[in-house]
């Protein structure tokens, strides 16, 4: 059986020209039989309609797909995706890379792509060490994730916890008891350090 599976993210993804309508559309005239299709955003591995249909294809099934991306969250997950299904007798038809099957045609394709993948994976990894050497020259350079909450306001929470409970801090100012206590030992620490 012939299987098509479209995708859009939930936003923005009509203005790029791939819309579900015209996935949709391209599916039919590649004669699926059934097609699937969601709006979830390619980041979650939780994508219901997919899951479904993974779980239905057999042996000598063919999955339709528009674009590699449609079906997978990065190059190297589509690769994996495309392999698992290769490896269980299953043909992929990727229409804008070509036919992926268990034939020297189809590894060769399959090849290729994690090539590509590959390629993709280490540009990746590339601009973040460049981006992180950048910011490194920076004299304010701290890694790791930005503070949510200003030293103000830390130090405004730490002064309520003389007359309040965690709790009760943590309900006015929005700052989490682990939080708190961080900052308290902290503060500790460095008075310490000064005597």
């Amino acid at each position: 059986m012939k299987y098509g599976y479209a995708r859009v993210s939930t936003k923005g993804q009509a203005i790029k020209g791939n819309s579900l309508e015209e996935q949709v559309s391209k599916l039919k005239l590649e004669d699926c039989q059934k097609i699937y299709q969601e709006a979830f955003t390619g980041t979650h591995a939780d994508r219901p309609q997919f899951q479904e249909l993974l779980s239905l294809l057999k042996e000598g099934d063919t999955l339709v797909v528009t674009k590699l991306d449609r079906f997978a969250r990065s190059a190297m997950d589509g690769i994996q995706t495309v392999r698992n299904l290769i490896d269980q007798g299953i043909r992929v038809h990727i229409l804008n890379m070509g036919l992926v099957e268990n034939t020297p045609t189809g590894k060769l394709i399959l090849t290729v792509m994690s090539g590509f993948a590959e390629f993709e994976r280490d540009m990746i990894v590339e601009r973040t060490q460049e981006g992180k050497a950048i910011a490194k020259q920076r004299d304010d350079f701290r890694e790791g994730r930005p503070n949510k909450f200003s030293k103000k306001q830390i130090q405004h929470a730490l002064e309520l916890l003389t007359g309040h409970s965690y709790k009760q801090v943590e309900e006015i100012t929005g700052i989490s008891k682990s939080t708190l206590i961080r900052a308290k030992k902290k503060a500790e620490i460095e008075i310490v350090k000064v005597n």
